[in-house]
């Protein structure tokens, strides 16, 4: 039954909207070109890598004295990145705080582009996040989005052209790498996937 307090969202179908407000709870619901994509919630090794960059991250989003900082950083945050893609969630995702208004914290969703998204790949969202969700940050001019594979260890890192994505850097295993638009910091690529 649809639910007068969210109205169907102008350029997604009123199926697709519905179906994606009976999603079931403990499921990532994203409405992705328009279409309704449901996955469960990430497994423990997908949460601990996606926490662990959060976690390497922090000099940028929460700096101490002589830290970079400049950034707000967000994990799963729900972005509304256009008229059929909405809502996406990446499993990081970063603006420069520069870009970001004073009421950026107040809304339940962001309609903001990130500058920098990242993706934990899995099999089950492997081919969504490579492509479809790839896709929709070229659209939305995400400028860069970082992959990590936690099944692989590998890291790949895009920066957004104006027709494609450029792969600027590519790490596995124990590499220690920086990695734009975080080279102020160096990312020791085994404390990810330490188990």
């Amino acid at each position: 039954m649809s639910d007068p307090a969210r109205p169907t969202p102008e350029g997604i179908r009123a199926e697709v909207w519905q179906a994606y407000l009976d999603a079931p709870a403990h499921c990532v619901a994203e409405i992705l070109g328009g279409e309704l994509h449901v996955m469960p919630r990430p497994r423990p090794r997908h949460a601990s890598v996606a926490g662990r960059m959060r976690s390497r991250l922090r000099a940028f989003d929460d700096p101490e004295d002589g830290e970079p900082g400049g950034w707000i950083i967000l994990i799963e945050p729900e972005l509304h990145l256009g008229p059929v893609d909405r809502p996406v969630v990446p499993d990081l995702a970063g603006w420069r705080r520069e870009h970001v208004p004073e009421d950026f914290f107040e809304a339940a969703a962001v309609s903001l582009a990130p500058d920098w998204v990242c993706e934990v790949l899995s099999n089950r969202t492997r081919a969504i996040d490579r492509v479809k969700k790839q896709r929709i940050y070229h659209r939305a001019s995400v400028a860069y989005v970082w992959h990590l594979d936690p099944e692989a260890e590998t890291l790949e890192v895009f920066r957004r052209e104006t027709t494609t994505w450029t792969l600027l850097h590519e790490a596995e295993g124990d590499e220690r790498v920086r990695a734009a638009p975080f080279e102020a910091i160096e990312l020791d690529l085994a404390r990810l996937w330490a188990r």
